[in-house]
């Protein structure tokens, strides 16, 4: 069998293939248990955001963008439960490797600075901000943050960042799909190195 150059070279890239199969299941039960539950494992130790997938489902089908914002919010809070709960009663044991696996430490010590400056509003502003939503959850149970303050600013922080994402992608539908599918490598790349620079930003913040 020989294969044909101009169809090699015409075959989409991984990204791009990930992103068309997440499209398919817009219209399908299961996209919305893979959003739900991408964004419970991202707040306590799974490295991917949701956003990605988030996006792709509500440019699959943006009548339904409030309701996926709804979805990945509330897994991400309750994600973040568990990560406040790997902090408080179980960081030598599970919190302790995953902070390092992402060498969150320095970051760890920001967030208990915003929090002994400013109260809650550093604890919003901890979850509002790019850095690792999982290393502010298991953060924030380490060092005993009060729970409800905590909960409350990750409802604000996570639920104002999701419904950012579908309410642009609601309102303006068909011109943000074509930008969207025309620059998804790119996106897809800058949330990765977005990720990345919330670590470097907050150990390098006084």
């Amino acid at each position: 069998m020989t294969l044909n150059p101009a169809a090699i070279e015409k075959r989409p890239g991984f990204l791009r293939r990930m992103y068309d199969w997440t499209i398919s299941w817009a219209e399908r039960p299961g996209g919305t248990w893979a959003l739900f539950l991408l964004a419970f494992a991202e707040s306590s130790f799974f490295p991917i955001p949701p956003d990605v997938l988030l996006i792709a489902l509500c440019v699959g089908a943006a009548r339904k963008s409030f309701r996926f914002a709804a979805v990945c919010s509330v897994g991400s809070v309750l994600g973040g439960m568990l990560g406040y709960s790997i902090g408080y009663w179980g960081y030598d044991v599970i919190g302790e490797p995953i902070v390092k696996f992402y060498h969150g430490e320095a970051v760890m010590q920001k967030i208990q600075g915003w929090y002994d400056a400013y109260g809650f509003w550093g604890t919003l502003a901890a979850a509002v901000t790019p850095i690792p939503y999982k290393v502010f959850t298991i953060a924030s149970g380490v060092f005993k943050f009060p729970f409800v303050p905590f909960l409350l600013a990750s409802v604000i922080g996570r639920s104002f960042r999701f419904f950012l994402v579908g309410g642009v992608i609601y309102i303006y539908g068909p011109s943000v799909k074509a930008i969207i599918e025309k620059y998804f490598d790119w996106l897809a790349w800058l949330l990765l190195i977005l990720g990345v620079a919330g670590f470097l930003a907050i150990k390098f913040l006084h």
